[in-house]
């Protein structure tokens, strides 16, 4: 009798033997999925993060074709301004306004729509490796002199007090003094990063 009772334990403790190292097979997988998952998450995580970066990158690079694109606004003449100016060593310039149509974005506009000849690109790209390219709208429906509210979009026009007379109070209207100007920048970088900023300017 002893004898048959020390072997049904020993088979029992064997039995259990059994089911630990599964059991710990188990584990040693969940765990093994678990950091797999972790790793995959991590490496998510950067690549999400660098994309961003250079996004924001992107997007400050265009700052140099704005400000380029206001330089040349300053320093043209009133001539200049009046007329639409493709090709040429020259800045180009479109004396009038082009949209996108209903439903159309920006960049399908820019890539399939806008004329290449009125692209201007910075030769270098910057220390980013960004290439920036902008585009001039005088928001004008019409090339020409822009003295009309009706053919340009313009700043409100200033409102003055005549004085001295019978013209005591009465409100002068003066004519519109500035123009808008929209200026597109388009800016394509690393890793397919692409980035639009668009500045209206009043000159």
């Amino acid at each position: 009798m002893i004898t048959s009772t020390t072997s049904r334990a020993e088979h029992r403790r064997s039995d259990q033997r059994g089911v630990v190292l599964i059991m710990a097979l188990v584990m040693l997988i969940v765990m093994t999925l678990a950091g797999i998952a972790l790793m995959r998450s991590v490496s998510t995580s950067g690549v999400v993060a660098g994309n961003l970066a250079f996004q924001q990158a992107a997007t400050h690079s265009a700052d140099v074709g704005i400000e380029t694109a206001v330089a040349f606004l300053t320093g043209a003449t009133a001539a200049q301004l009046q007329t639409t100016s493709r090709g040429g060593p020259g800045t180009r310039y479109i004396a009038h306004r082009e949209d996108p149509s209903s439903g159309q974005s920006w960049d399908d506009f820019w890539t399939k729509k806008l004329d290449p000849t009125d692209v201007n690109t910075i030769a270098t790209p910057d220390a980013a490796s960004n290439t920036v390219s902008y585009v001039i709208h005088r928001l004008c429906s019409v090339d020409g002199p822009a003295n009309t509210a009706a053919t340009c979009s313009a700043a409100p026009p200033a409102l003055g007090t005549k004085t001295g007379g019978m013209g005591g109070g009465v409100v002068g209207i003066a004519p519109p003094s500035q123009v808008y100007y929209r200026i597109t920048a388009r800016v394509t970088g690393p890793r397919n990063s692409l980035s639009y900023v668009q500045v209206v300017v009043a000159m």
